[in-house]
């Protein structure tokens, strides 16, 4: 039998697996463990869905749609619901670990060791997740070194690109920061969505540019520097995403991004089988799926060509 026939043949495939996963407790630590590795984790929305592909339903109706009432009269005025849509497609993941039992007997952790690797895994899963959620792109050049990561699927920031509001700064400016990006950036949204729920989401380093520019005109003009407008840029709280690129701002409310799961996060272990046994090893593979999208792009503004 050709070799590649005899792998089919001998693996094991979904359903047949029936021991081997982390007990509950060690599963919801593991998940717990990998939301708080990121800024957003808290900030975002996650939906969790039943079918690989789907549609988000939005339901919504007009403003001012109140009426003067006459007495005894139906002035036959009805309102409608406004029915929308937002596609998802998930796509699976996997991250696979092995640890050796002699790396085990001879750490100076001991079977410690184990839980050292696991978080380490757990907390880099979650960095990873944000990381595609934000700059996930299928249309990433295989001559990336990071393709294999990148071309996963579209994260939020390639989706804003198109249908949203997009404020380049490329020219203007010279792409510097100052006061005039965010208020050129706010000037493009609806006032409807400008309601306190919107957040700058910027790279640390952007923020510490534009603390560098305050400063910067604080001496220049021989004044003080405002712990609000550092913090809150046009009174919008600003939140430092180590995985937003340097050059580029997102303006949005948070709960308007969000990552679709079709099934729970799987993660398993085995130190059995004829591997487990002939390399002296214990075997781990965590799986998951998701699809990043946008609840509302009109809602959002993406700034771009930052210096």
């Amino acid at each position: 039998m050709p070799t590649n026939q005899a792998i089919m043949k001998n693996t094991i495939t979904t359903g047949t697996v029936t021991s081997g996963l982390l007990n509950p407790e060690q599963s919801k630590k593991f998940v717990q463990q990998t939301f708080e590795a990121t800024v957003l984790g808290g900030l975002i929305r996650t939906e969790m869905r039943t079918a690989k592909t789907g549609e988000i339903d939005k339901i919504g109706i007009d403003s001012r749609i109140l009426r003067k009432k006459t007495e005894n009269t139906d002035d036959g005025n009805r309102q409608e619901v406004k029915f929308s849509k937002v596609e998802y497609a998930t796509t699976a993941v996997r991250l696979p670990w092995e640890i050796t039992e002699e790396s085990l007997r001879e750490n100076i952790e001991g079977q410690g060791f184990e839980d050292t690797v696991t978080s380490l895994m757990t907390r880099q899963l979650g960095v990873d997740l944000e990381d595609l959620y934000l700059n996930g792109d299928e249309a990433t050049l295989n001559t990336d070194v990071d393709y294999d990561f990148l071309k996963i699927n579209n994260g939020w920031l390639k989706q804003l690109a198109t249908g949203s509001h997009v404020e380049d700064r490329t020219a203007k400016e010279a792409g510097a920061i100052s006061l005039n990006v965010f208020y050129d950036a706010l000037a493009q949204l609806p006032d409807k969505y400008n309601n306190g729920t919107l957040r700058w989401l910027m790279a640390p380093s952007m923020k510490q540019k534009w603390e560098r520019y305050l400063l910067s005109q604080s001496i220049q003009n021989g004044g003080g520097l405002s712990e609000s407008i550092l913090n809150a840029p046009a009174s919008i709280p600003s939140v430092a995403v180590p995985r937003m690129p340097a050059d580029q701002i997102m303006l949005v409310n948070p709960k308007n991004l969000i990552v679709v799961n079709s099934y729970d996060v799987k993660i398993r272990k085995t130190t059995e089988g004829k591997d487990a046994i002939m390399q002296d090893k214990r075997f781990y593979v965590v799986h998951l799926d998701f699809d990043p999208v946008i609840e509302e792009k009109d809602a959002a503004v993406l700034i771009k060509g930052l210096a």
